[in-house]
C-alpha cells in the first residue's frame, strides 16, 4: 500500500493556477455579457425599425415606424416597450440549464430602456420628411425638369401676371364711361331718353360672377363630388406629436431638403385633375396641396380662377400690344349709336371691348388647359384662337382644344406650387398622406405626426453575477 503525498511546491502551483483560470473564465463571462449587450442591443433596435408602416412605403416610398402601431394613442413609450420587449426575448433566447447541469453563464435581464431622441415625420416643419423625399429622388433625372420649372416662373414673373390688376385697369374705363355719361334724344315732346350703349363686352362682363368651372368644363357634373372634414388632419390639428427633429447624422446624409426636388416628388405621389389616382380620398390632390378646400369642387375652382386670372392678364397685355385687333375694336365701338352720338365714348368703349375680348380668350385657355391641350405664358398672333364675334355668344364659342404650343394644366401648376408658401404646402402634404393612409384597413386613426425614422435609444442590462452596462445607440433609416 502507498501513501499519497503533495508538494508545497505544488500546492502553491495550483493555487496560482486556479486563480488564472477562474480569472480568465470571469474575464470571459465580462466579456460575453458586453458582446451580448451589443448584439441584443443592435438586434432590438434593426427590430423595432422593421415594423415600418407597409402602407406608407407601398403609396409614398417613405420608410416611418408609427408609434401608435396601428392604434389610436401615439407615443414613443410604446416603441419603448416594443424596444424592451426584442431586447428581453434575446437575452433569454440562450438562458436555461447547460449540458452539465450548471446554471445560465452569464443571467443577463434588461435594465432600462429609454429613447431620449427621435425624429418625427412633421419635425421642423416637415424637413424629416422632405429629407427621405428628396432622398428617394436621388437618382432621378431631374436637372431638365427643375430647370424648366424656375425658367416658366421666372416667365410668369417677368411679365408681372401674378401681380397686374385687370379688373382695376378695367374700372377705369367703367368709370370714365359713367362720367361721360350716355347722350340723351328727344322721343316726344319734352321726353328726353339715354340712348342705349349696346357695348358687346356688357354680355361678357356679366359672366365674370358665374362658376368658371361651369364656363369651360365640358360637363361639370363629371367634376369630383368628394368632401372631407379637415378637422382630423394635420394642418388643421391643434394637438400636435413633436420629436427632436432632425438628427446630425440624417443631415450630413441627407443636406438642406431642396424644396423644388420635392415639388417635383408631390407630383409622382400625387393626382390632380385629369390624372386622378385611385388610392386618393380626394381625387384633386395637388389642387388641395394648392387651396387647401374641403371638397373637390372648391379646390379645382379656385385652381381655375388664378389660371383665368394669370390668362387674362397675359392675354390683356397681348391684344393692347396687337394693332389689328386694337383696329377691330375700335371699328365695333364706333358703330355703336352711343357713341355715334358721342364720339367722347369711343375710347373707352374701345378699351372695354377689348378687355372682354381678352376675357374671353383666357376663358378658352382655360378649357384647352383641363383639355389636355397647351397654352404658352406670353401669345404671338398664331396662338390666339378666338375672334372678335366670340363676344356675342362667349359661352358658346369656347371650343376643346388638346394640341397647341406652351405649357400643359401640369406645368402651370407647378409653377403653383413653387410660388405656394412652403409650410402651407408641406402641410396639406401631409393632410393627403393620412388621408390616404386612413382608406386602408387597420389605418382609419392614422397621423404622420406619430411616425418616425430614427431615434436614440439609453438601455442598460444586468448581471446576477454583479455586472452592469450602459449603452447608447442610434439607429435610423439614412
Amino acid at each position: 500500500m502507498r501513501r499519497g503525498y503533495i508538494t508545497v511546491f505544488l500546492s502553491l502551483s495550483l493555487t496560482l493556477i486556479l486563480s488564472l483560470v477562474f480569472t480568465v473564465i470571469e474575464g470571459a463571462r465580462i466579456s460575453a455579457i458586453r458582446m451580448k449587450f451589443e448584439c441584443v442591443t443592435d438586434i432590438g433596435m434593426n427590430s423595432v425599425l422593421a415594423e415600418y408602416h407597409r402602407e406608407l412605403l407601398k403609396q409614398y416610398d417613405l420608410l416611418f415606424v408609427d408609434t401608435s402601431y396601428c392604434g389610436s394613442h401615439p407615443s414613443i413609450a410604446n416603441t419603448e416597450g416594443h424596444l424592451r420587449n426584442y431586447m428581453h426575448k434575446n437575452l433569454q433566447a440562450g438562458e436555461g440549464r447547460g449540458i452539465f447541469g450548471g446554471r445560465d453563464f452569464l443571467a443577463m435581464d434588461v435594465g432600462s430602456v429609454k429613447i431620449s431622441e427621435y425624429s418625427l415625420a412633421s419635425d421642423q416643419g416637415g424637413a424629416v420628411l422632405k429629407r427621405q423625399a428628396t432622398d428617394y429622388l436621388n437618382d432621378y433625372p431631374l436637372g431638365a425638369i427643375l430647370d424648366k420649372v424656375t425658367e416658366n416662373v421666372g416667365l410668369l414673373q417677368g411679365f408681372g401676371l401674378d401681380t397686374t390688376d385687370v379688373g382695376a385697369m378695367r374700372s377705369r374705363y367703367e368709370a370714365e364711361i359713367a362720367k361721360i355719361g350716355l347722350p340723351e334724344v328727344e322721343v316726344e315732346e319734352g321726353k328726353f331718353e339715354k340712348v342705349p350703349l349696346n357695348n358687346p363686352a356688357d354680355a361678357v362682363n356679366a359672366l365674370r360672377g358665374s362658376g368658371v368651372l361651369n364656363l369651360v368644363l365640358e360637363d361639370p357634373s363629371a367634376v369630383s363630388a368628394v368632401k372631407v372634414d379637415l378637422g382630423s388632419y394635420y394642418s388643421h390639428r391643434s394637438e400636435r406629436v413633436t420629436g427632436t427633429g432632425l438628427c446630425e447624422e440624417a443631415v450630413e446624409v441627407g443636406g438642406e431638403a431642396n424644396e423644388l426636388v420635392f415639388q417635383t416628388y408631390l407630383f409622382e405621389k400625387c393626382g390632380y385633375y385629369g390624372e386622378e389616382l385611385e388610392k386618393g380620398l380626394l381625387k384633386y390632390q395637388m389642387e388641395y396641396i394648392l387651396m387647401g378646400k374641403d371638397t373637390d369642387w372648391q379646390n379645382l375652382e379656385q385652381v381655375a380662377k388664378r389660371l383665368l386670372l394669370w390668362r387674362e392678364a397675359a392675354n390683356v397685355l397681348y391684344i393692347l400690344s396687337d394693332s389689328a385687333k386694337v383696329a377691330a375694336a375700335q371699328a365695333l365701338a364706333a358703330a355703336l349709336s352711343a357713341v355715334m352720338l358721342m364720339p367722347a365714348l369711343m375710347e373707352p368703349v374701345k378699351y372695354l371691348i377689348l378687355f372682354a375680348w381678352a376675357f374671353v380668350e383666357s376663358l378658352q385657355d382655360v378649357k384647352t388647359l383641363f383639355s389636355g391641350g397647351r397654352v404658352p405664358i406670353f401669345k404671338t398672333a398664331a396662338d390666339w384662337k378666338t375672334g372678335i364675334g366670340c363676344l356675342q355668344n362667349a359661352k358658346g364659342s369656347l371650343t376643346k382644344n388638346e394640341g397647341g404650343r406652351g405649357l400643359n394644366y401640369k406645368e402651370y401648376l407647378q409653377i403653383m406650387l413653387f410660388l405656394q408658401n412652403a409650410e402651407s404646402r408641406t402641410e396639406r402634404a401631409m393632410d393627403i398622406m393620412e388621408m390616404d393612409i386612413r382608406l386602408t384597413p387597420g389605418n382609419a386613426a392614422f397621423r404622420i405626426d406619430a411616425c418616425f425614422d430614427s431615434f436614440l435609444a439609453q438601455t442598460s442590462v444586468s448581471s446576477r453575477f454583479g455586472y452592469s452596462y450602459e449603452m447608447n445607440r442610434r439607429y435610423g433609416f439614412y
